[in-house]
């Protein structure tokens, strides 16, 4: 068995990304710069931002957390889309998701400008990214290709079985893996909550990626010898032994698949890292691309 270190290679990427900007530096160019819209004071979002901003400041990209109270209004989070689609100091920006329930998610993915849209959950850049032209990939599915293609890992002609449809992660992970070349060239089974028998699914896998969030969902009779499992489920489960009080779980339940397993992700460290690394990857992106126009 193989530890698919997403942890490790995040901060390779990262290392590379920080060479090039360096590069820009060194050649009096704009270095690009994130932004992050968080809204309320939701625990993980806060960490996850938190993780983006301090990851910013480590490869020299300038970066802004925009935080607004629980209480803003859609019209008020639009007009501070507008705000930051309109600045040309901003590359690229995120809005942190989920956002409080009296906040229509799709109109606010909506009004995102496409070329800033670095977490690629636009309808403009997820229909490039099907089509096969250049787009902003969605960061956590880019960094589960990236995780496999670093190691190496078989996907022309396998069976891949995707484990939850949402548009983050399970849907443009399907469309990804079925793409050509590699890694892709993969026959994608996308299974999800009214999928029957999803036991006898995964058992014929190659590859399985859990987006489930449930926690140890996917058993060791539920996988084949040699498989490789990624894992992107994230959950705190209560634990009063713990020292904060809860333990982080994925949906593997890791101790006894990864006995059976060729490769897999660990949880934390294996998928949560690269996700942040891509969006990275993906904001030097809009820098270059706003550069060849002049901007």
């Amino acid at each position: 068995m193989q530890l698919l270190d997403g942890k490790k290679v995040s901060e390779d990427i990262k290392n590379e990304i920080a060479a090039e900007v360096q590069q820009m530096k060194a050649r009096g160019e704009k270095v690009p710069h994130l932004a992050a819209v968080l809204v309320g004071s939701n625990g993980a979002s806060l960490t996850y931002v938190g993780s983006k901003v301090k990851s910013c400041e480590q490869i020299g990209f300038e970066s802004t957390l925009v935080a607004l109270p629980e209480e803003t209004t859609e019209v008020e989070l639009l007009a501070k889309i507008k705000e930051l689609n309109e600045n040309p100091a901003i590359d690229g920006y995120i809005v942190q998701l989920p956002l409080p329930k009296h906040i229509d998610e799709q109109k606010i993915l909506m009004a995102v400008d496409a070329d800033k849209d670095v977490d690629g959950f636009h309808p403009t850049n997820f229909g490039k990214m099907a089509l096969e032209m250049e787009t902003f990939l969605p960061a956590t599915p880019y960094g589960i290709m990236e995780l496999l293609e670093r190691y190496k890992v078989e996907t022309a002609g396998k069976n891949v079985v995707v484990i939850g449809r949402s548009h983050i992660v399970g849907r443009p992970m399907s469309i990804l893996l079925s793409r050509k070349g590699y890694p892709g060239d993969a026959t994608v089974t996308l299974t999800h909550s009214r999928t029957k028998d999803i036991a006898a699914i995964t058992r014929e896998a190659d590859i399985i990626i859990s987006a489930l969030g449930v926690p140890y969902f996917l058993k060791a009779d539920m996988v084949k010898d040699g498989v490789t499992v990624v894992d992107v489920g994230i959950t705190r489960v209560p634990d009063a032994n713990a020292p904060r009080g809860y333990v982080i779980a994925g949906d593997v339940d890791f101790d006894e698949v990864s006995k059976k397993a060729a490769f897999i992700t660990p949880v934390p460290g294996g998928v949560g890292p690269m996700t942040i690394a891509m969006l990275l990857k993906n904001t030097l992106l809009a820098r270059s691309r706003r550069a060849k126009k002049g901007e």
